[in-house]
């Protein structure tokens, strides 16, 4: 069954100690005034991440993937003769929008397909659009540490002494490394979803083509509200799921909404060692829209957050966990 309705709302990732989202030089991503960030990406991945081991039967598209025999990254033609082996004309747009929809992750996020060998340029609205996030947290402290590994650099380094120079004890030496973390982020990313998005693709598609199932936003809200905390590699350990707020609005409304990242605060200080959230900004933008809202869910890890000033008619569940979605 087709999902309909547009949606709004947003996603926190907590890191403590962890660094949910490095740029190339390996520290948390920060804005020219010093706040702590993270990109849309690193949502992402941990949502297609969560569809690719939870649901393998999913086709997901935008994920990397080796090559059995080398071990490299398959291109963009490899993924796309492995995920679709029995596709003969990959030329033809109908047929290659039709496969392109049959992968979760872009009747999701959309794609951008372009393969010049076969001359195939195809672009994909997505409904979700997922936005940056900024850390709502008011201390933005990094701090980086030096570790060393267990193994011989291969190519020491030389020093000048008096005498000239001379190379250290090659058996000596271990390599030392650097690795940055955030002491307490918060990081909110706003998002939104709209299933008409899909529209043209849908029609160029015709009959081949695949909409945005219910069956898809269950398996979204359990990747939204879990994917983080379930990725848990070492330089990501100590970064969760925090809330997922899911606004729905009525099939027919036309409602437009402003992005959440400045409505929600954190309060200075913990109450209880919980983190606590102040939605009263979203209550006041909500309170005038009551008869253009089917429902609100309000996800949350209550070990270590709780929120105030919820808006009226809020359901609050688990974060973790099935709560009744998945049969």
């Amino acid at each position: 069954m087709n999902f309909d309705n547009r949606v709004f709302g947003c996603a926190i990732v907590k890191a403590i100690n962890s660094n949910y989202n490095a740029d190339f030089s390996g520290q948390p991503r920060t804005l020219p005034n010093g706040i702590v960030y993270a990109t849309d990406k690193a949502f992402k991945y941990t949502v297609r991440y969560y569809f690719t081991k939870m649901y393998p039967n999913e086709k997901v598209f935008y994920f990397q993937t080796p090559k059995p025999d080398t071990g490299n990254p398959r291109s963009l033609d490899d993924k796309y003769n492995f995920l679709f082996k029995d596709t003969k004309d990959e030329k033809d747009k109908k047929i290659v929008n039709g496969n392109l929809l049959k992968c979760i992750d872009i009747r999701l996020f959309g794609a951008t397909y372009a393969n010049k060998a076969k001359k195939v340029n195809i672009s994909i609205h997505g409904p979700l659009q997922v936005n940056h996030a900024k850390n709502i947290w008011h201390e933005n402290n990094i701090y980086t540490e030096q570790i060393k590994a267990p193994f011989a650099d291969p190519k020491p380094k030389k020093e000048k002494t008096e005498e000239g120079e001379e190379s250290f004890d090659e058996a000596a030496m271990t390599t030392i490394g650097r690795q940055s973390k955030l002491q307490e982020g918060h990081y909110l990313h706003h998002f939104s979803i709209n299933p008409q998005n899909l529209k043209d693709p849908l029609e160029v598609a015709g009959e081949l083509g695949t909409a945005l199932l219910k069956e898809d936003i269950i398996k979204l809200k359990a990747a939204m509200r879990q994917g983080a905390t379930f990725y848990d590699s070492a330089s990501k350990a100590g970064t969760d799921n925090e809330i997922l707020f899911w606004l729905q609005l009525n099939k027919d409304s036309k409602l437009i909404l402003p992005a959440f990242t400045d409505l929600v605060k954190t309060l200075p200080e913990k109450q209880e060692g919980k983190t606590v959230f102040d939605f009263e900004k979203v209550s006041q933008l909500l309170s005038c829209f009551s008869s253009e809202i089917e429902t609100i869910e309000f996800y949350i890890n209550g070990q270590s957050a709780m929120a105030i000033n919820l808006p009226e008619g809020c359901t609050s569940l688990p974060l973790f966990g099935n709560n009744g979605e998945e049969a």
